[in-house]
């Protein structure tokens, strides 16, 4: 039944998706993070929904007549210069491989094409409605889980996913729960602020019952962000006084002694196994620091090569020593300077629309989206997760907002401020307006 409720809802999607590209990267982003499909038991679990969805919606944007611009700016350049990067060093790689290329080639295609075609706020909404419900299902399903079970039991991702990792599951989670705060704090109506909230609460309580201890450091780092940024900090230090101590407490005891082997990480075999991962790829980028050794490097070959212990082989558990082993330090560069640059796009978006009310939604969203890559930052920094696909949609989403609040600042004569400038004083606002 479920394999024919997806086929249904997929196939009567793909007209829409052709006459309005934009349905169709909604139904992708749909199909490539919650993995519906993943969900049922029978011709639907492998059956090529994703492929069928983009080969539509790029139809679509070649041949509809609706005006379609990649936005020309430092963070889509950057993206699609690391992009390039990535496929060019594979061509010198230690083991020559297109599985994971060909995923990353896929991500990059289908962020180009969001780039095109969400132009909107409405669309904006939709498209973050889509990336928080995909996560928020299983946050949801997790969270009552880990109340149910006193977090007794770890909180799975879905089989066969990406996100199938009790990890990986967590920092998707980490990732969306701002941008759940940025859809609770525009809600309108009180019941939808309450089940926003209630899903916010319980996407924490999954991403604390996946005992993943990365996604503990990601929160802890968000937490401390949003009080740093609060205009309200005595307010929101006593919430988090009374609520965190509570959550955590709700924890067993199994759990409590796995987040404190974090100051034991000596002897934890699992802490030592990501730092032998992470010398071995530190010294493979040492010897080939341009291109790194490819997608491909965590074998035995390569890790008697260039590993403290060769015998203790582990993928490289964190995303920056993952780009540095496989794409060398021209990769990291890239990539570091792909975050610094969507961080300052939100800058700029917050400062430029200080003083206009119309636009709050933006610099709200834009400082969201800068609390979940402080939460993808810190917990990235020990898992693998570098063609995770969340964390491209929502540069995508932070560059089309700042595309959108650069149009209606132009539309009254004013412009984007550089990210260093500071907005211009109320008065001085006010004195322009009224001459």
């Amino acid at each position: 039944m479920r394999d024919i409720i997806i086929t249904l809802i997929v196939f009567a999607s793909l007209p829409f998706a052709f006459k309005r590209p934009y349905i169709g990267v909604l139904m992708w982003v749909w199909m490539s993070v919650m993995n519906p499909h993943r969900l049922s038991w029978g011709f639907a679990y492998d059956f090529p929904f994703a492929a069928i969805i983009a080969g539509v919606t790029l139809a679509g944007v070649l041949f509809t007549k609706d005006p379609k611009r990649l936005p020309f700016t430092p963070v889509v350049a950057t993206f699609f210069a690391l992009t390039f990067w990535m496929a060019f060093g594979e061509l010198f790689a230690l083991h020559p491989t297109t599985e994971l290329l060909m995923r990353f080639l896929k991500i990059a295609l289908m962020t180009g094409v969001t780039l095109m075609v969400v132009k909107t706020k409405r669309q904006i909404h939709l498209l973050i409605w889509v990336l928080v419900g995909s996560l928020g299902y299983y946050g949801v399903k997790g969270g009552a889980f880990t109340v149910l079970s006193g977090g007794s039991f770890r909180v799975w991702g879905p089989e066969g996913t990406f996100i199938e990792g009790n990890n990986e599951i967590a920092l998707g989670l980490i990732t969306v729960i701002p941008v759940f705060y940025y859809l609770f704090l525009e809600a309108t109506k009180r019941w939808h602020r309450y089940a926003l909230g209630a899903a916010t609460v319980l996407c924490a309580m999954a991403a604390i019952g996946s005992y993943s201890r990365g996604a503990m450091l990601g929160i802890s780092a968000m937490v401390l962000f949003l009080w740093l940024k609060s205009a309200h900090k005595a307010k929101l230090g006593l919430i988090m006084v009374l609520v965190i101590p509570a959550a955590l407490a709700f924890m067993p005891a199994q759990w409590m002694q796995r987040m404190d082997s974090v100051k034991e990480y000596k002897s934890d075999d699992s802490a030592q196994g990501r730092i032998n991962a992470w010398t071995m790829t530190f010294n493979l980028a040492s010897d080939r620091p341009l291109v790194g050794g490819g997608f491909d490097i965590y074998d035995e070959s390569t890790f008697a090569r260039y590993a403290p212990v060769p015998t203790d082989i582990h993928a490289a558990h964190s995303l920056y020593f993952q780009v540095l082993g496989e794409h060398g330090f021209v990769g990291l560069a890239l990539y570091l300077l792909l975050g610094l640059q969507v961080w300052r796009t939100g800058t700029r978006i917050v400062k430029s629309t200080a003083l206009r009310p119309d636009l709050k939604w933006a610099a709200t969203l834009a400082t969201m989206l800068q609390v979940s890559m402080i939460g993808f930052g810190t917990g990235g920094a020990f898992l693998s997760l570098l063609y995770f696909d969340v964390p491209y949609y929502l540069m995508a989403i932070m560059v089309v907002t700042g595309r959108l609040v650069e149009q209606e600042l132009a539309a009254t004569g004013s412009k984007l401020l550089p990210a260093t400038a500071r907005p211009a004083p109320l008065v001085a606002h006010a004195a322009r307006s009224s001459s």
